[in-house]
């Protein structure tokens, strides 16, 4: 059986893990690997779209990522109970004419008892702005760790 730990009941401790864990994983921009820590069942709601299984949810990453070019994020713990996670994000990047975001949500996740997403609510505004005013800066991927989180930013 796949199991993604840390997995509930969360403590604060193993919460800010696993969103950090959900950040590194957005950031790698491997749709494939992002989509095994949902649920076969798992159900979204993204702005307007929605995603009733793993399949539809790997979709939707892919359509993501091929829009939103030079994907940067920072997640950050909002809230937790047992098997639930509320988290603040923020995300910059740029379109294919060189237009930049900061796009700014939260997410109410539902975990299976195994750890895996069985259900992500997301509410994302974008604002756009221009290249000198990105605060995240790191190569793709992993943000490093000595890198100022949302709070740290003031966002």
């Amino acid at each position: 059986m796949n199991t993604r730990p840390p997995l509930p009941p969360f403590t604060r401790e193993s919460a800010i893990e696993k969103v950090r864990l959900a950040e590194d994983g957005w950031n790698s921009r491997d749709s494939a690997k992002v989509a095994l820590a949902y649920s076969l069942d798992t159900q979204w709601r993204n702005r307007a779209e929605f995603a009733n299984n793993r399949e539809e949810a790997q979709a939707f990453l892919e359509r993501k990522w091929k829009k939103e070019l030079d994907y940067r994020l920072i997640k950050e713990l909002w809230a937790f109970t047992e098997n639930r996670i509320a988290v603040r994000y923020a995300y910059e990047w740029h379109d294919d004419s060189g237009n930049w975001f900061r796009s700014y949500g939260n997410e109410n996740w539902e975990f299976d008892p195994d750890g895996l997403m069985k259900r992500r609510f997301a509410c994302v505004n974008d604002m756009p702005i221009k290249g000198s005013e990105r605060l995240f800066h790191w190569l793709l991927g992993r943000r490093p760790d000595d890198h100022p989180s949302l709070s740290d930013l003031g966002l």
